[in-house]
């Protein structure tokens, strides 16, 4: 008997589970058409290219929501259990609060795992096509930055000049060991700049005592000389930080390319780390929000549990939120950047266990 009843709680949740995920992806399926039809209105391209790109870029908007899901999946199971009096017979057959939570905080750990290990991987490499195709289609895409294992790759174009620049180190506002390739709009080379210390910080390099070859000849120059790009070290950062485009394995060869370029890799790290522990966070999400339904009067309409579950979901938002600023900016360490929300919501669920168990 024991059995049929956890069968059935961890088919209830299940379902729960599956038709929350499929509300909330029609709902981003019709915001990415949205979004994706603005973008392509005054392009050349086909009728089907919104709905398209909306299908790569979905499945990992979708696993970014996953925790907002378990939050009101929870909510909706508990709220099904109060609304059909099926929690009283339940424990009449032998299911503690604790064994009810047990079995969905299992649930939540085998879609943790499975979404981590499979869909984050598939989600991602949707993604990279996303963004390779929409960096196509934008007047972006004469504009190029990028860590490989030789270095940061920097294509260019401005006042009719095209740059490749390629450089063995960045750090601050810095780059060094760094070699200008420029050409004139027919891609023909109109001389090379070599420098060990270039300042990136605003669109106007300073390229101190550079060398400059030009027809066979090389000249060093004591001054410093200045390069106009489109480029600064901010947008250097954002155009090859793009992290949701790369799988598992491509992130940890990206963070052992951005440390021998010398390159911060902590947003890799958290990001890492991140998804290392995301079904830890999944079955710590269930738990708390069990055990708010449990506290909480069972009469409330199914309205007020969405409302509650976004508030939820917003104030730990806000929490790893502060907490990976914290990690960024240096003022933690990056591994508690990450530990710290999932111990305070780890206390916080065990506080509820043990006060919902004796119930």
């Amino acid at each position: 008997m024991l059995k049929t009843y956890q069968k059935y709680i961890f088919q209830n949740f299940f379902s729960k589970f599956i038709l929350t995920t499929l509300v909330f992806f029609s709902l981003t399926i019709v915001l990415g058409i949205l979004e994706e039809i603005s973008f392509t209105k005054n392009l050349n391209t086909s009728f089907f290219s919104p709905y398209f790109l909306t299908l790569l870029n979905a499945p990992i908007t979708l696993f970014e929501i996953f925790p907002f899901i378990f939050l009101l999946a929870t909510q909706f199971l508990f709220y099904d259990l109060f609304k059909k009096d099926e929690l009283n017979l339940l424990k009449t057959n032998g299911l503690s609060n604790f064994s009810i939570i047990k079995i969905i905080f299992t649930v939540a750990i085998m879609i943790g795992l499975f979404n981590v290990i499979i869909f984050y991987n598939f989600s991602s490499t949707l993604k990279f096509h996303y963004s390779n195709i929409k960096n196509n289609l934008s007047s972006d895409n004469k504009y190029l930055a990028m860590v490989t294992k030789s270095g940061l790759w920097i294509k260019d174009e401005i006042e009719e000049k095209k740059l490749v620049i390629k450089s063995n180190f960045i750090k601050d506002n810095f780059i060094s060991k760094t070699i200008i390739n420029e050409f004139d709009k027919d891609f023909k080379l109109i001389r090379v700049i070599q420098s060990e210390k270039i300042d990136i910080k605003e669109n106007e390099w300073i390229v101190y005592n550079p060398t400059i070859t030009k027809d066979n000849l090389s000249v060093k120059k004591d001054e410093p000389i200045v390069l106009k790009t489109n480029f600064n070290h901010e947008k250097i950062s954002n155009l090859f930080s793009n992290i949701y485009t790369l799988d598992i394995m491509r992130l940890f060869d990206l963070k052992q390319d951005y440390e021998k370029l010398g390159y911060s890799s902590d947003e890799i790290h958290i990001h890492l780390l991140k998804l290392f522990t995301t079904p830890l966070v999944y079955a710590i999400l269930t738990i708390l929000s069990a055990v708010i339904m449990f506290n909480i009067n069972s009469k409330h309409s199914i309205l007020f549990h969405i409302i509650g579950g976004i508030l939820i979901s917003v104030l730990i938002y806000y929490l790893i939120f502060f907490f990976t600023s914290l990690g960024n900016s240096g003022k933690i360490p990056i591994v508690w950047s990450v530990l710290f929300p999932i111990l305070i919501l780890s206390i916080i669920s065990i506080i509820g266990l043990i006060n919902i168990n004796e119930k």
